[in-house]
């Protein structure tokens, strides 16, 4: 069975449907705290480190294989907290950071500003010390969006954004939420979102 560790409740679909078109058969728990996003964004990553690690001990002694954590913000601190559970711990921007690390002109998007740094900083953890002329961008008011349940509004902020964007060679979408915009963007240039590598990433983990 793999966890996925949620900090919003609109990614539980988003993964069930993800699960269902390419990984049949794998057993999912989700796991939703809503809080420790908010605080994060308050306090910092690392004051949600208890919190985190509390969230994925119950995941493990509910038979989780492995767990999945699906938000950027954290991801970082849950892949530290994992070290000493004894399964896999991923978080789901990692896939997604390596394909981009390969590129040498990077943007990262994000609605959320809390996210930029971690996911800037993953980006630059793959790249293993190759230059990557890296760049970041916030979605000035989807956020807002996003909180107050418009989603239409925010994915059409965020590929505004995409759009915007220029000399670069891949965009990287760097929260779970904006991944939809990717359809909705007509920039040419490569745009990666973390949802679909970083659940295929856990399933493997997990033996699925």
């Amino acid at each position: 069975m793999l966890a996925l560790l949620h900090t919003s409740p609109v990614h539980v679909p988003v993964f069930d449907a993800l699960r269902d078109a390419g990984h049949p058969g794998l057993a999912l728990r989700h796991l939703v705290h809503e809080d420790l996003l908010a605080r994060a964004v308050a306090e910092g990553p690392q004051a949600v480190a208890a919190g985190v690690e509390a969230g994925l001990a119950a995941a493990v002694a509910a038979g989780a294989s492995a767990v999945l954590c699906t938000c950027s913000t954290i991801g970082g601190v849950a892949e530290r907290a994992g070290e000493a559970l004894g399964v896999p711990v991923l978080r789901v921007d990692r896939p997604m950071a390596r394909a981009a690390a390969s590129a040498g002109r990077v943007v990262v998007v994000a609605a959320l500003e809390s996210t930029l740094e971690p996911t800037a900083e993953l980006i630059r953890e793959e790249a293993a010390g190759r230059p990557v002329d890296l760049r970041t961008l916030v979605v000035e008011g989807a956020w807002a969006r996003f909180e107050a349940g418009d989603r239409d509004g925010y994915l059409d902020a965020v590929a505004a954004a995409v759009d915007s964007v220029t000399a670069a060679d891949v965009i990287v979408l760097a929260q779970v939420s904006m991944a939809d915009a990717a359809r909705r963007t007509t920039n040419t240039t490569p745009v990666l979102s973390s949802p679909r590598p970083g659940l295929a990433a856990a399933a493997a983990a997990a033996g699925a």
